[in-house]
């Protein structure tokens, strides 16, 4: 009996230290999951956050086009194209519109036989559109020297914007000896060669001329204007 009291007790002492080394383990196991949520929240505090996000690098923003600018939409249309109502320079006119209206950005033009209200007098929708119209391209041709309106047309533009840089020539079958005396000053564009390079050049004109409405409208850089002049304050 006294040898299985022994071993009964052997067995209680063994069970009872399984039983606490178990523990123990589950003790150790509480504390380090703890830990490791304690770390988690730290690292996704609103500080750590704020940290995170201000190493992020935020790309400017870039300034609004020239053909979103209110100052294009101000007029409906940015390009007014003269031209004979003789079939070949109403092709070339159409050729050069279609290149202006499908270019990146789409030119709004203004055609004369295709936009023209029907009905209206001839002289009220010329003098409309020149006033609608950022920029006026005359197609100077042999017939468009003989025609009335387009003349007339050139004189209401000479005499609306006459240094404005709003008139630009375009040469077609004619010599530079042959342009009109009123337009030999201004720069024009030779359609003789290669028309297509004309109607870039006169496409960037366009864009060119519509900028440059956007740097004037801007107000300017007062503290620039103050340091410059000497002036001790600007009012904000």
């Amino acid at each position: 009996m006294v040898g299985v009291d022994n071993m009964h007790g052997w067995f209680q002492r063994l069970w009872k230290s399984r039983v606490s080394l178990f523990k123990r383990f589950e003790e150790e196991g509480a504390v380090t999951k703890t830990s490791a949520s304690s770390v988690s929240s730290t690292s996704s505090s609103p500080s750590a956050a704020s940290s995170s996000q201000g190493k992020t690098k935020f790309e400017p923003l870039k300034p609004p086009s020239a053909l979103s600018s209110q100052q294009r939409w101000s007029r409906k249309y940015d390009v007014l194209v003269c031209h004979s109502p003789e079939d070949s320079d109403t092709e070339e006119a159409g050729r050069l519109v279609s290149f202006l209206e499908t270019t990146p950005g789409g030119l709004r033009c203004f055609l004369r036989h295709r936009d023209d209200s029907p009905g209206a007098a001839v002289s009220t929708e010329l003098c409309e559109a020149m006033q609608n119209s950022h920029v006026w391209a005359l197609l100077i041709t042999p017939h468009f020297l003989q025609d009335e309106w387009c003349k007339y047309l050139m004189h209401q533009a000479l005499a609306e914007g006459p240094m404005s840089h709003r008139i630009i020539p375009l040469v077609k079958n004619i010599s530079r000896a042959q342009v009109p005396h009123e337009l030999k000053f201004f720069f024009n564009i030779d359609l003789n060669v290669n028309p297509h390079q004309g109607y870039t050049i006169l496409n960037q004109t366009v864009l060119n001329y519509l900028g440059e409405l956007v740097k004037k409208s801007k107000p300017p850089d007062c503290n620039t204007e103050s340091s410059s002049k000497g002036l001790s304050g600007c009012s904000s």
